[in-house]
């Protein structure tokens, strides 16, 4: 610790271990790590808003209380490859946090605030997403949904019950992903790969599935699928699932 500089608020740091450093409720806004490491790290009540994280490491660690509004992470590993764990995240803020060609494999998010969250080309293969809250509340009327997982790995990844109408998943693979009563409507599912998901309950009316793999996909079982967009070639699938045989003309 005696090694390491006093981290402040708006500073840019690189190539630092932090795994000792004591984040414990620390106003750090604006923070710039460029090639750090944490590891067993424990972040919590700290102030991040406006952090730039670039090809960081942080292995086992656990974000708690922690406001990360608007941070960027940009090529960070949050996994462990040796015990197959992931990041810890919850009861903090992500609203319009950003992750690009990020690692969040078996990623645990749990009762966060991800409203405006986007999350690109990063594998979240195995992450669970708990009671997360993708919507912000505009009025006492108005709730409204935003969040982006572009051509990422959701392979293994559960989203059950989550709310995530109107979203844009496009490009991303969805193979296993647990979506039981995931509410999908009007969101963007083109070119995904839905192949084994579990859907039973998931409301996709009005989503755009075209280009998508729909192998499997049972729409008895679904809670909605009104006004969804497919494409001519994705019927067989669909109505084979259904038990039905086709024959040609």
């Amino acid at each position: 610790m005696k090694d390491l500089p006093k981290l402040e608020s708006g500073g840019a740091y690189e190539g630092l271990n932090l795994s000792d450093y004591d984040f414990g409720e620390r106003d750090l806004a604006g923070l710039r790590l460029s090639h750090c490491t944490l590891i067993d790290a424990q972040l919590s009540s700290v102030m991040l808003s406006g952090a730039r994280f670039v090809a960081c490491r942080f292995t086992r660690c656990r974000f708690a209380h922690t406001d990360l509004r608007e941070a960027v992470f940009t090529g960070c590993n949050f996994a462990d490859s040796e015990s197959h764990s992931g990041v810890q995240v919850a009861f903090s803020q992500l609203d319009h946090a950003r992750f690009e060609g990020c690692d969040l494999s078996f990623a645990d998010i749990e009762r966060t605030s991800l409203w405006s969250v986007v999350f690109k080309e990063s594998n979240l293969r195995g992450a669970r997403f708990y009671r997360a809250d993708f919507s912000r509340k505009l009025s006492s009327k108005t709730v409204q949904t935003a969040a982006a997982f572009q051509a990422c790995n959701l392979e293994l990844t559960d989203l059950s019950d989550a709310v995530l109408r109107g979203c844009d998943l496009s490009g991303s693979s969805l193979r296993e992903a647990d979506l039981t009563k995931a509410d999908l409507s009007g969101a963007d599912l083109s070119c995904c790969d839905l192949s084994n998901a579990v859907t039973i309950g998931a409301k996709l009316a009005e989503s755009d599935l075209r280009g998508a793999c729909v192998s499997g996909l049972d729409l008895t079982a679904l809670g909605s699928h009104e006004d969804m967009k497919i494409t001519l070639s994705q019927q067989q699938a669909l109505l084979s699932a259904l038990g039905l045989n086709i024959f040609a003309d």
